[in-house]
């Protein structure tokens, strides 16, 4: 039985060690500005999933994801030193996809602003295709209301 409670607990303390340990510690010239999203751990703690994002093109991006699998051995260590475990978990350090969905939602919002005013151009100067009022009522109950008012 897993203990998400304390798999949630030891995924944060994970991802401030990693987080202190790339500032402070890692001095290599391929990691780039890394920030460390999220962090993701099994139900018996045997794997963490580092999430990350680096601000920069493609190659940064590259250059830091190798950086980053290279102080992988680092990081466990560091990992295990700080949270005090039986059983250090193994990193895998995965590129956030959370910047291109926000890029690609923020494009999608673009195209909505400007169909929206298409739309709103368009009813500006609309009127009705018939008559004010569409429905129709018989002769009888017209009558039957004009006598009741």
């Amino acid at each position: 039985m897993t203990d998400t409670a304390r798999a949630r607990k030891l995924a944060d303390r994970i991802q401030v060690v990693v987080a202190q340990t790339l500032e402070r510690r890692i001095k290599d010239p391929r990691l780039g500005f890394v920030t460390i999203t999220d962090t993701r751990v099994t139900g018996d703690l045997r794997e963490a999933t580092v999430f990350y994002t680096v601000f920069g093109d493609d190659a940064e991006r590259e250059a830091t994801a190798a950086a980053l699998e290279s102080a992988k051995g680092v990081l466990r260590s560091e990992v295990g030193k700080q949270t005090g475990v039986r059983f250090t978990p193994s990193l895998t350090f995965v590129a956030d996809a959370l910047p291109d969905t926000a890029r690609t939602i923020d494009h999608l919002l673009d195209q909505v602003r400007v169909s929206d005013a298409a739309v709103r151009t368009a009813a500006a100067g609309a009127q009705y295709a018939g008559e004010a009022d569409p429905y129709k009522v018989p002769a009888a109950d017209r009558d039957a209301a004009d006598e009741d008012e």
